[in-house]
């Protein structure tokens, strides 16, 4: 790589993972928002063949990416995951990649530029501005029909209605209603950082600005005694929280919180979460699929202080912890897996969906997981290559 190390500095700086990834074929997500970061999704027609997390959209010498199971990385990253899909030759893999970053780098301004214009177009705000938004109280005696379509109950929504509002954007002109706002605090700080957002045809989003680095949606149960909280229920959505709790609601009492951090996962959500509640166990809710169980798995790290790199294998999730190497097992309890290889102070717990349901709200919905058949490595450059020379218009 050594022969390359200016040009590819040089290059990088030029060139933007999402140049690299609409010209794969992947296509904006406009559903899950456009802020400081974007999700660009490769499908096939049918089903979704991967998913990626990109941040600083407008600003192409910073941009990073990630997806939910815990792999990330820069633009040679993709270039290097998709290497047979450029059509270049060259004396090893670097060259290779080198010759496809020059490629980018010189080539004219590409035709998916609706896309780019949409994100463009997207006012990036730095910090939550709560006059943005008009926001109303949830009225019990006429409930918006999405939560009825999730399978919630109206003594569901009113039981955790002092943490929903319905919001609305002043600033989208092309929808003048209310969709359900998930308001999100800090610590114990009842300021509003944010909102989780929920509205018709699937749509989510979050609201210009929000805080989830260290903002949550946080339901305390207990009645503002914070003192009192035994258990700490984290979701990936507020849906799948309330589903949780519409669910096991005979099995829970007053000190409990629900909690959830909007599709993501940062460790000051984790930390600020569980400084608000000082002698609450935190229990890993989270979803059925890989990237479930790697956020589980880095919030026990997280809570148990085990500095712990995580990558997933074709065997299970590897895990590299105080000189140690192993893989665990996701349909195992992660807390007792780590225990026949560290010293565990069980500061969090599990309490996941039933194994044939994805996440809570679905297992809720009676709504199980289909089988995927993953292509295999080979057969997905393979596809790339056909739907990149096909001249594939994004």
């Amino acid at each position: 790589m050594t022969d390359y190390k200016i040009n590819f500095r040089e290059l990088k700086s030029k060139i933007g993972i999402d140049d690299v990834a609409y010209d794969l074929g992947y296509k904006l997500d406009k559903k899950a928002g456009v802020g400081r970061y974007i999700e660009l999704v490769l499908s096939d027609g049918r089903t979704k063949c991967d998913t990626i997390i990109i941040s600083n959209p407008n600003n192409k010498a910073a941009q990073t990416f990630f997806r939910r199971d815990g792999s990330k990385g820069d633009v040679v990253t993709l270039i290097r995951e998709n290497l047979n899909s450029f059509n270049v030759s060259g004396r090893d893999e670097w060259h290779r990649v080198a010759k496809v970053l020059a490629k980018f780098a010189n080539a004219p301004e590409p035709k998916y530029h609706e896309d780019r214009e949409y994100v463009r177009s997207a006012k990036v705000d730095a910090v939550f501005d709560s006059a943005r938004y008009e926001v109303k109280p949830i009225d019990l005696h006429k409930l918006p029909p999405l939560f009825a379509q999730r399978g919630l109950s109206a003594e569901t929504v009113q039981a955790l209605s002092p943490f929903i509002s319905l919001i609305r954007d002043k600033k989208n002109e092309k929808f003048e209603g209310f969709n359900i706002g998930f308001p999100y605090t800090q610590g114990e700080d009842e300021t509003v950082k944010g909102y989780e957002i929920r509205g018709y045809g699937g749509y989510k989003s979050k609201a210009v600005g929000s805080n989830s680095n260290s903002a949550a949606w946080v339901a305390d149960l207990s009645g503002g005694n914070s003192e009192a909280v035994k258990r700490v229920f984290f979701c990936e959505s507020a849906f799948d929280a309330m589903a949780f709790y519409q669910m096991n609601r005979l099995q829970l009492s007053s000190d409990v919180a629900l909690v959830s951090l909007g599709g993501t996962f940062s460790d000051g959500q984790i930390i600020g979460v569980m400084t608000r509640f000082p002698q609450a166990k935190a229990y890993d809710c989270f979803d059925n699929d890989l990237a479930g169980r790697i956020y589980g798995l880095r919030m026990l790290a997280l809570l148990e202080e085990i500095p712990m790199k995580i990558n997933k294998t074709n065997e299970g999730i590897l895990v590299e912890a105080k000189g140690k190497r192993f893989v665990l097992n996701q349909d195992r309890s992660l807390a007792a897996q780590l225990s026949e290889h560290l010293n565990i102070r069980y500061r969090a717990g599990q309490w996941l969906p039933l194994k044939a349901f994805k996440d809570w709200n679905d297992c809720l919905l009676n709504k199980p997981m289909e089988r995927v058949i993953t292509p295999h490595k080979e057969e997905r450059e393979q596809n790339l290559a056909e739907r990149r020379n096909a001249g594939l218009k994004v």
